[in-house]
C-alpha cells in the first residue's frame, strides 16, 4: 500500500540524499529517520517535501528542521507547521545562517505565539473596515495610526497593531471598533475644548501640582459622560461597546461617583461639568478603567489642535476674501463708479433640534445668508468642532489673492513612501514559488533619473522617420475624443443609405427586413493611462538600444496627439539589493527638452529582475485615476539576475507580480524581440497579452501601430 509509514531505514535513505552536505561520520540522519518513524505517512511525506524544499536554500537550515519537526507535530496544525517554517526562512532570508537555526529551535515560543495568533486581529488586517466606520461618524476626516497606547490627538486615532483580548476573532474585532467609536466622541463631543474664560485642559489639569492624578480622573469622568452621549445618539454602537465591556468586566461606581455619573448623564452636560465635579473626586477610590478607555495625552491634544487652528484660520479667511472678490466684481458691474459699501462677514447660530445645546452656524455678508462651497463648510465644521464657535477674528477676509488650496505642500499623508531604509529607497517582498510564500522584504529598489544626453538623437529619429510622421499623425488624429459616426444602428441622426440597399436587396430576397437602418454621431472619450517598462538590461547593447529609443521617440509623438497620459521608466540592476528603476518621463511631465534627453540617454545597464519593478509601477499606477490603466512592458528576454534570479524562479516572481497588478485593475502587455518569447511570456501575460516583434529594426514602426490596437 503507497500510504504505509515509511520505515526507519528508507526515511534515512530520503535524508541522506537531502541532508549529503551537512551529515558525516558523527552527524548522521538516523536519530531524524527514528523519531519520524513513529509519525503516519502524511506527517512524513509533510516532513520529506519541506526537508527537499529548505535543502534548496541552505542544507543546515533543513536539517534543524527535520531535527525539530517531531515536536512540532505535538505542539501545531499542519497549517501553524508551514507558517512555523516560513517564519524562520525569512529571518534566515534577511539575517543569516544563525538567526535561522534559532528561529527554528524557538518551537515552543511560536507555538504560544501561534496560538495567540489565531484569535488575533490586527489594525493592517482591518484598517479598511475601521477606516470606513470612521468615515459613518460625523466631524473631520481622521486618520488611523498605530500606537503604543490607545489615544487620540485630534488628528488620528492611535489604535494597538494587534489585539488577541478575548478568545474569540469577532469580539477582538468589536473592542477595536470601540477604541475607535470612544476616541472619535472625545473629538465629536468636545472632551478637548476648554470653556468660555478657563485655560486650556493642558494647564487646567496641572494648576494644583499633580497633573498625573487629575488627568486620570477627568478621563473616567469624560468616559461616562461620552458613554452617556454614545447611549443617547448611537445607541446601536453603545449596545456593542456594553457587551464587549461585560465580557472583560463590570465597571461599578461608588455612591460619590454614581452621583457624579448621574450629572454627567444629563443631554446638557459638557466637558466643563466634569472639570467641575473632579474637585469633588480627589479623596475618592477611582473606578475601574473601561475596556476601551485607552489613555489621554493633553499635551498631545494641544500641540496637533495649534497647528491645525492656524493652518485652517488662514484657509478660513482667504475662503472670505475670495468669495468677497466674486462678490465685490458682481456688484461691480451694477453699482455707480467709485460707490464703496462697507462688507461685513457674521455668523449667527440656530439651535441644532437632534443635539440639544448645540448650535448650527450660518455665515452672513452684510446681513444676507451666504452658502459656502462644501470645502469652506468643512473648514467651518472643523474649526467649530475644536472651539464650540467661529471667533471673529476669523471673519476678517484675508488680503488681495484669494482662497487657494495649498496644493504644491505635500503632506506626509498625501505621499506613498514605500517602505524603506533610507530616503530614496523602497523594500518590496519578493514571491518564493518554492515556498509558496513572499521573501518579506527581500528587494532593495531605487529610483534614479536617466543621466540627460546633449546628443541630437530625438531630431535624428524624426528625420529618418519623417517620411512615415505625417501618417502616423493622421491615424492617431483619427483616435482622438472625437464624434465617430457609427452605421447601421437602429436608431440615429440620419438614413445609412448602404444598410438601407443591402436591407432592399435582402428584402426582395424574401429575406427579413434589417432594422438598422440609420447612423449616430457617438463622442468617444478617452480615459487612459499608461505606464512603459523599458528594458535596460546588459543584452540590449548596440542597436537593440537604438532601435527602443527609437520606438519611445514615436510613441511620444503619437501619444502627445491622442493626449493620453503616459509615463516611461527604465529598470536594469544587479542582485536584489540594486534594483534600480531609471526615471525618463513622470506622469506629470511635459514631453519637452529635459524628456527628450534623458530618451537620448538611456544606455544598456545591466540585469533583468523584473518583478519588483511591476510591483513598484504598479503602485505608482495605483495613484492616477484613469478609466482605463496599462502597463506596457518593452523587453528583449526573460527575467534574469545575477543572484540566481533566473529560471523558474524568476518566472513565477514575475508572474506573481503579473497578477498583483491585474488585482489592482492594471491590464499589463509586454512587446518583446526574444525569439523564444513562445515558452514563457503566455505563462506571464496570458495567450493574447503579449506580442512578438520578429525583427528588431522593424520595433520602432511596429510599436505605435501596436499600441493603437491596444487601445482602440
Amino acid at each position: 500500500m503507497t500510504d504505509r509509514p515509511l520505515t526507519a531505514a528508507e526515511l534515512e535513505a530520503r535524508l541522506d540524499e537531502a541532508l549529503d552536505p551537512v551529515l558525516s561520520s558523527r552527524r548522521t540522519a538516523t536519530g531524524l529517520a527514528q523519531a519520524l518513524a513513529e509519525f503516519d505517512r502524511a506527517q512524513q511525506d509533510f516532513v520529506l517535501r519541506w526537508v527537499d524544499i529548505i535543502a534548496k536554500t541552505n542544507s543546515e537550515m533543513a536539517y534543524q528542521f527535520a531535527a525539530r519537526a517531531p515536536a512540532a507535530f505535538r505542539l501545531m496544525t499542519p497549517a501553524t507547521l508551514e507558517t512555523w517554517i516560513i517564519h524562520a526562512m525569512d529571518v534566515y532570508d534577511n539575517e543569516g545562517l544563525y538567526p535561522g537555526c534559532s528561529a527554528f529551535a524557538q518551537l515552543e515560543s511560536f507555538a504560544t505565539e501561534a496560538a495567540e495568533a489565531a484569535r488575533c486581529v490586527t489594525l493592517e488586517e482591518n484598517r479598511h473596515v475601521l477606516e470606513l466606520f470612521v468615515q459613518g461618524l460625523a466631524g473631520r476626516p481622521l486618520k488611523l495610526e498605530a500606537g503604543a497606547d490607545s489615544y487620540t490627538d485630534t488628528a488620528s486615532l492611535f489604535l494597538p497593531a494587534r489585539i488577541s483580548t478575548y478568545p474569540g476573532v469577532p469580539d477582538n474585532f468589536r473592542l477595536y471598533k470601540a477604541l475607535v467609536a470612544h476616541q472619535w466622541a472625545q473629538t465629536w463631543y468636545g472632551t478637548f475644548r476648554a470653556p468660555t474664560g478657563e485655560p486650556p485642559l493642558t494647564e487646567w489639569l496641572g494648576h494644583d501640582g499633580d497633573p498625573e492624578t487629575a488627568t486620570r480622573l477627568f478621563h473616567a469622568l469624560e468616559t461616562a459622560r461620552l458613554n452617556a452621549c454614545l447611549a443617547r445618539d448611537l445607541p446601536g454602537l453603545y449596545r456593542d461597546m456594553r457587551e464587549i465591556q461585560i465580557l472583560a468586566h463590570e465597571v461599578n461606581y461608588s455612591a460619590v461617583w454614581q452621583a457624579a455619573v448621574s450629572r454627567l448623564e444629563d443631554p446638557a452636560a459638557t466637558a466643563s461639568d466634569s472639570r467641575a465635579l473632579l474637585a469633588t473626586l480627589r479623596d475618592t477610590d477611582e473606578p475601574a478603567p473601561f475596556c476601551y478607555q485607552g489613555s489621554l495625552f493633553p499635551e498631545r491634544v494641544q500641540q496637533a489642535t495649534q497647528e491645525r487652528l492656524a493652518r485652517e484660520k488662514e484657509l478660513f479667511r482667504q475662503a472670505l476674501a475670495q468669495a468677497d472678490k466674486s462678490s465685490t466684481d458682481q456688484k461691480s458691474e451694477t453699482a455707480p463708479s467709485g460707490a464703496k459699501e462697507p462688507r461685513r462677514y457674521e455668523l449667527e447660530s440656530v439651535p441644532d433640534p437632534d443635539h440639544p445645546g448645540q448650535f448650527i452656524f450660518m455665515l452672513t455678508l452684510d446681513g444676507q445668508p451666504v452658502e459656502p462651497p462644501a470645502d469652506v463648510r468643512a473648514l467651518m465644521d472643523s474649526i467649530v468642532q475644536d472651539l464650540g464657535q467661529i471667533p471673529e477674528d476669523y471673519l476678517v477676509a484675508a488680503g488681495t489673492g484669494g482662497y487657494r488650496r495649498q496644493v504644491d505642500e505635500k503632506r506626509p499623508e498625501d505621499v506613498w513612501m514605500g517602505a524603506c531604509h533610507e530616503e530614496g529607497t523602497f523594500l518590496y517582498n519578493e514571491w518564493d514559488h518554492r515556498r509558496k510564500h513572499y521573501r518579506k522584504h527581500w528587494c532593495v529598489l531605487r529610483e534614479i533619473d536617466v543621466h540627460p544626453d546633449p546628443d541630437p538623437f530625438v531630431a535624428r529619429t524624426l528625420r529618418k522617420y519623417s517620411g512615415m510622421l505625417p501618417t502616423l499623425r493622421k491615424t492617431f488624429e483619427a483616435l482622438r475624443g472625437e464624434n465617430r459616426l457609427m452605421k447601421k444602428q437602429i436608431n440615429g441622426d440620419d438614413i445609412d443609405f448602404d444598410a438601407l440597399v443591402e436591407a432592399r436587396a435582402d428584402m426582395q430576397s424574401g429575406m427579413e427586413l434589417s432594422e438598422r437602418l440609420f447612423t449616430k454621431l457617438h463622442k468617444f472619450e478617452r480615459d487612459i493611462a499608461v505606464m512603459f517598462m523599458v528594458d535596460m538590461s546588459g543584452s540590449t547593447k548596440g542597436w537593440i538600444n537604438d532601435a527602443e529609443r527609437e520606438a519611445l521617440v514615436l510613441l511620444c509623438e503619437a501619444l502627445e496627439i491622442l493626449g493620453d497620459r503616459y509615463a516611461i521608466y527604465g529598470f536594469s540592476g544587479m542582485t536584489r539589493k540594486r534594483c534600480e528603476l531609471y526615471r525618463i518621463k513622470r506622469f506629470d511631465e511635459a514631453y519637452d527638452a529635459d524628456v527628450r534627453r534623458r530618451i537620448a540617454g538611456v544606455r544598456p545597464q545591466d540585469y533583468t529582475r523584473m518583478g519588483v519593478t511591476i510591483r513598484h509601477l504598479t503602485r505608482l499606477l495605483g495613484d492616477v485615476e484613469a478609466r482605463t490603466k496599462l502597463l506596457v512592458t518593452l523587453s528583449d528576454g526573460k527575467p534574469d539576475d545575477y543572484d540566481g534570479y533566473r529560471g523558474e524562479y524568476g518566472i513565477e516572481d514575475t508572474r506573481m507580480s503579473l497578477i498583483e497588478a491585474k488585482r489592482a485593475g492594471i491590464h499589463p502587455f509586454c512587446i518583446t524581440i526574444d525569439e523564444a518569447a513562445r515558452d514563457y511570456l503566455p505563462h506571464l501575460y496570458g495567450a493574447v497579452n503579449w506580442v512578438l516583434v520578429n525583427e528588431v529594426r522593424k520595433l520602432p514602426l511596429k510599436i505605435s501601430d501596436i499600441y493603437r490596437r491596444l487601445t482602440l
